[in-house]
This record gives structure tokens, sequence and C-alpha cells, in this order.
């Protein structure tokens, strides 16, 4: 039976197609998203063999069913509840880990400003000073729960991780305006089917419709094709696995009689999992929330995905703590190298080139990581 969760309509009247840019982002400018040489792909039947198989064991009776219908499931309680809150804590405590942060009270909404917090991108993702590869962000991609999920629409054992970084929301922060849309899918038109699944292990209590949540466009996945075929010029297509939508196109998918936007609430460990064509984005928290988000962004593909020279490439990556974009398997994006910058737009001096706590090199993660092959 698939997993009913509680979920919140939203006024699409009240969002425009802009981030908040109310701060910038504090990395150095020309360093953002260091491109790197793509090598050669796979081949696209690879990845409609895997998909194939997937959709046809269909119907399973549980949360897989609304992921291949509605392009998102919640899987209640993947991480066993003391432990996600034990991970929280271990977020709260690198975010206070610098001199300059040492300031910030989570009791005392009045410190919840910019110049208590580390560099992080306008949309509260942080993913420099070496975070991807903090002890608490590979536990938490080792946690059997979420890779079970994986292993289970993938249908196996073997597969890779991203090096993704984390969400911290304060809610109603005094020097931030109100939350703004920023939808998107990150796949290129160029990829079509299902490639490439994301996830978020949630961390805090984002169970109030006013907290800080992924919003998805339900359905919105089905219409993919039929978007970029009908709606966009095929000459500004790129290779990159990120689309904004403008706000005109947000309508022409809210026009279809069953995509809704709709922001999920959520629980301490439980996984949320949605397919990179489907439209998301990570909604800010309305007026009246009481709870911090503490979200870690998952991705997982097959090994077999990845190219030889794409593995050789992430190993370089993981040996620098470098972090990369939400493919495993595809489009390395270096992130985590960039240098990141205080509130006055001046370089850190507290940048780090190793995590604070560095992860156990296990064979278990050693393969995640694509530094060791499976067989």
């Amino acid at each position: 039976m698939v997993s009913t969760v509680q979920t919140v309509k939203i006024d699409v009247n009240a969002h425009d197609a802009s981030t908040q840019s109310i701060v910038r982002p504090r990395e150095l400018s020309g360093n953002k998203m260091n491109s790197v040489e793509m090598p050669s792909k796979i081949e696209p039947q690879v990845f409609q063999a895997a998909s194939n198989a997937f959709m046809d064991g269909a119907p399973y009776g549980d949360w897989r069913d609304s992921f291949i219908e509605r392009g998102y499931a919640i899987l209640k309680g993947a991480i066993p509840k003391d432990r996600a809150q034990y991970y929280e804590s271990q977020i709260h405590d690198w975010i206070r880990s610098f001199s300059y942060t040492k300031n910030l009270n989570l009791n005392d909404r009045s410190t919840w400003r910019e110049k208590n917090l580390p560099a992080h991108l306008p949309i509260n993702v942080y993913g420099l000073y070496c975070c991807s590869h903090e002890k608490f962000m590979w536990d938490i991609r080792q946690e059997a729960g979420i890779i079970d999920a994986f292993s289970k629409i993938w249908g196996t054992d073997e597969l890779l991780v991203s090096f993704d970084g984390f969400s911290f929301i304060l809610p109603e922060r005094p020097d931030l305006p109100p939350p703004k849309s920023w939808a998107h899918v990150d796949q290129s038109p160029f990829k079509r089917g299902l490639q490439c699944v994301q996830g978020i292990a949630n961390l805090g209590d984002a169970s109030d419709p006013k907290d800080a949540s992924l919003v998805v466009y339900s359905n919105s996945h089905k219409y993919f094709d039929e978007f970029f075929d009908t709606q966009t010029e095929k000459n500004g297509w790129t290779s990159v696995d990120y689309y904004s939508l403008t706000e005109s196109e947000r309508d022409w998918f809210l026009s279809k009689p069953d995509v809704e936007e709709i922001k999920l609430s959520v629980n301490p460990g439980d996984l949320l999992v949605w397919d990179s064509r489907t439209i998301h984005y990570g909604g800010g928290a309305d007026p009246g929330s009481e709870h911090i988000r503490s979200a870690v962004y998952v991705s997982y593909s097959p090994a077999k995905f990845a190219t030889t020279q794409f593995l050789e490439l992430k190993k370089k990556v993981f040996e620098s703590w470098s972090g990369t974009t939400h493919w495993a398997h595809d489009n390395i994006v270096l992130r985590g190298k960039d240098i990141p910058l205080l509130p006055n737009y001046e370089p850190d001096p507290e940048n780090r080139s190793e995590p604070l706590e560095k992860p156990e090199l296990s064979d278990k993660l050693l393969k995640l990581a694509g530094v060791r092959r499976y067989s």
C-alpha cells in the first residue's frame, strides 16, 4: 500500500520565478561551478533497460507506485528518529564551528543573520568548506534504509552516490524577504526517460505546513518530453542537468489537470525521493514556522551507469574532498572548491581544505564513492 502523507497545496500566485536575492552568493566570482570536461557517455539503452525493469515490476504495493505515478514518494522512518536527530545536531555543530558563527544561537531569532553564518547559496544550500565529505554526511549516505530505497528502484546494490551538500534554513530570518519559488528540473532535455533519482534525508521536523520543505509539482515528470519538444527551442538546450522554469512555463505545467504544486510535510528520518524530471524546489518557511530545516541531499545510481573515465574523475574529486551535482554517475560540476566569502565579500580566512571530521574510509564507502570497483 502506498504511504499516505500530509501535503499542502500552494497558492502559486504568491510566488514568482526569481530566487531570493537579498543575499548574494558568497563564492568568489569566476570560480562558481567549475566545469570539468565530460567523458564519453553510456549508451541510452543502458538507462532504458534499467527504467523498463523498474516500471515493468509495478504495481509494487508500496511507495514505489507513488514514485512511478506521481514522480515522487516519501519513505517514512528510513532513518531511525534518534539517529536522524543526532545527524541534525551534527549539522548544527558544523554551522557553529567557525569563529564568526559562535554568536549564532538557535534559540534566539535575533542572531539568525547572515553575519553569523558560513558561506552558502542564497537558496540555503551549504556545499563549501569540504562539508560534502564530513563524517556525518557519509554516515547518512551509508544508512541502510536510504541505500535500500535506491536499490529497490535500480534493482542493484552496486551503487554510486553523489557528493552533495545540505540545506539549513532558519525560519523567518529578520534579514531576508519572504521565500520565493525557484522551480526547476535537474535533467537535461537531451536525456529522456528515468535517468536520475534524487533524494533528501530529512533530519528536522517539517511536519507543519508552514515549515520549510521540498516542494514538488506532482505528475510533472509525465510532461517533461512534451514541454521541451513544444514549449522550448532545441537550439537553446544544453547538456547541463538543470533547467529553471519561468512563471509562464510553470503555468503551462499547472494547466495540466493532474499537476499540482505541493509542499511535503515530513518528520525526522523520512526519506524523500523523486524523478529528476519532476519539477521541484526547496520551499522556504512561511510566517509562523517554528522549525529549523536540516536536510541532506542524497542521490544514488547504478555503478554501471558510469564510464571508466568518469569513475577516474570521480575518484579525483573524492580525493580532493570536493563536491558535485545531484548526479552520481554523470555531469561532474565541481563544487566545494570555490572560495567562500564573508558577508562583506572578502575571502573567508577560515576556508577549509579538508573536512572538520573525516569519514572512515571503509570498503562500503569507497565503493559508493566510485574509488573502489565493485568487481
